[in-house]
């Protein structure tokens, strides 16, 4: 049987730790608790479950207290959790048959990360896998009978085990000033991070925290070497920042060009069209623009906006026409979502 380290970074997180810890402690051999500057209870709870707590001064980081927390841990594996995951009885007895079978050649294992949606969190699906498992210490291999060459990529394995999310609060504005802060330092986004902004912005983001990200936005989309994908994601931004600021000749221009694009428009931007026409009581032309993010395009940002948000505009529509059993239809296909 394996041993496996937990490493966790928390602050102020009193409310659910022990909810957390209860449910994985006894699959632990090694608990280590990492602090970045609680101001509660969280550390006198952390002590009834490890002695090897430590306080991290926060560097606007998340990484760098990660790579803190990996740097004390002893055991064959790691595991992290945050505060806010639970794990169930179904999957805890999953993750203990795991520990018990776990093959020594495997490098990491994947868990699904489930309950996304319900908390208006930065992911546009409801269940993922995510890396969880880590081998601590990692045995380079070489491969192939000739020609050989050192094996780099790691041994996955695929687990079963589901991890529920149910955080207290959510975190998209704590998440929006970092990357507000990378950006006006003149650090550069990787592609990764940009898409990550972009849907923080787009799901959980106020309209104040998306006009101040409007101007770096636009300056990768004007930028030439952008590449396609970067190019719709930065224009999904700019044509709503431009749409709440009244800006309507930016709006289009910008709507135009994920028109012309060789992949054709996305939801999100077919979306804000449907909302800029409703705002005008263009009903009519409202509905065209929101029936296409519904069932035309899709979204690569904010999934909600090619499911129930163009289906509730086709509902107020609607109403707005008079066609009160089409509007009823549109209605219960957007179920009991609510904005």
């Amino acid at each position: 049987m394996v041993t496996i380290s937990l490493c966790m970074i928390v602050k102020n997180e009193e409310k659910i730790l022990a909810r957390c810890l209860d449910s994985i402690c006894d699959l632990m051999d090694e608990i280590i608790i990492v602090d970045t500057g609680s101001t509660d209870r969280t550390k006198e709870i952390a002590a009834g479950y490890t002695q090897k707590i430590y306080d991290f001064g926060w560097t606007g980081s998340f990484a760098d207290a990660r790579n803190f927390s990996f740097s004390k841990a002893e055991c064959e594996y790691i595991y992290t959790a945050d505060a806010d995951e639970v794990l169930d009885k179904e999957n805890h007895e999953k993750f203990k048959t795991l520990k018990r079978r776990l093959l020594p050649e495997v490098e990491m294992v994947q868990m699904y990360y489930g309950n996304q949606l319900s908390y208006g969190t930065v992911y546009n699906f409801d269940r993922e896998l995510r890396p969880k498992l880590f081998k601590r210490l990692r045995t380079f291999q070489w491969i192939e009978p000739v020609h050989e060459t050192v094996r780099l990529l790691p041994v996955v394995f695929d687990s079963d085990i589901e991890i529920t999310h149910l955080p207290e609060e959510n975190h998209a504005g704590r998440d929006i000033n970092i990357f507000q802060r990378i950006v006006n330092d003149g650090q550069e986004l990787s592609a990764r991070l940009m898409n990550m902004y972009a849907k923080e912005l787009l799901i959980s983001g106020s309209e104040q925290e998306l006009m101040k990200a409007e101007d770096y936005f636009t300056q990768v989309a004007e930028y030439p070497l952008t590449g396609e994908e970067q190019l719709k994601e930065a224009v999904c931004i700019i044509v709503r920042a431009a749409r709440i600021r009244g800006d309507y000749l930016k709006m289009f221009r910008y709507a135009i060009k994920d028109a012309a694009s060789n992949e054709g428009g996305v939801s999100e931007v077919c979306y804000e069209l449907g909302e800029y026409y409703l705002s005008r009581g263009e009903y009519q032309e409202a509905a065209i623009w929101y029936y296409n993010a519904a069932y035309e395009t899709a979204s690569i940002l904010n999934i909600h906006c090619s499911q129930e948000l163009p289906r509730l505009g086709l509902y107020r529509c609607y109403e707005a026409m008079g066609l009160s059993e089409q509007a009823e239809s549109y209605r219960k296909e957007a179920g009991d979502y609510a904005p």
